[in-house]
């Protein structure tokens, strides 16, 4: 399973925990919901959703809205298929939420991950928080080393550009800071999604959460579209 595929699945899961959905639905708060999403198409969702009901995490099941029942016979189309996580995937999906290895810090998947923190526990949390700060004074140092080699050879554009991507990655630096001590203290992020999915931007107020293109000194534009 591809790193992609993975996040993909880990936030499909996280939805269809907090209520079956039709996959239009679903597509729907991916996009609006998890920014890391917006760009994807369901030529993507359609087989991630086809494993999770081949793996046993999730099930199909026939619409049971008036409109669903009614769409069949009045449009000749089928009616619409719910999907429900079953006992299996939430426990699946409680097991991804307790891991914190190195995937978890990664731009894409830190940004799926925080989408949920709200199901997530402190102690996972801080770890997380903790692992995407450390990757991004890693990053931050290296940034900085290079614009000491490079500096006398950039022109003022590439030298402005090369300023700005470090001061973006200084401002997540920040905000994660502010995070982590806020759960340090004890405190939760107020005006969470429903469902617990909190939204936050690298600037620390509440929006899209961070992309990969968004996401402060990533080299390339992340793309999920397939």
């Amino acid at each position: 399973m591809s790193r992609r595929s993975g996040i993909l699945e880990f936030a499909v899961l996280g939805l269809l925990r907090e209520s079956p959905m039709h996959g239009y639905e679903l597509r729907k708060r991916l996009n609006t919901s998890l920014g890391v999403f917006r760009a994807f198409s369901y030529g993507t969702l359609y087989p991630c959703l086809k494993t999770l009901v081949a793996n046993g995490w999730l099930i199909e099941e026939p619409g049971s809205t008036s409109e669903d029942a009614l769409a069949a016979p009045l449009a000749g189309r089928r009616a619409k298929i719910v999907y429900r996580l079953t006992a299996e995937g939430k426990e699946h999906f409680e097991d991804l939420l307790s891991q914190t290895g190195p995937d978890a810090y990664e731009d894409e998947h830190f940004a799926a991950r925080f989408a949920f923190f709200g199901q997530t526990s402190r102690d996972v949390r801080m770890r997380v928080l903790e692992g995407r700060r450390s990757r991004l004074e890693e990053r931050l140092e290296k940034m900085r080393a290079s614009l000491a080699r490079t500096r006398e050879r950039l022109d003022d554009y590439t030298l402005e550009l090369q300023r700005h991507g470090m001061e973006s990655v200084e401002r997540e630096v920040r905000w994660l800071n502010e995070l982590i001590e806020s759960e340090r203290a004890g405190r939760d992020l107020k005006g969470s999604a429903s469902g617990g999915t909190a939204q936050q931007n690298t600037n620390g107020a509440p929006g899209v959460l961070p992309r990969p293109g968004d996401t402060p000194g990533t080299d390339t534009p992340g793309d999920t579209t397939t």
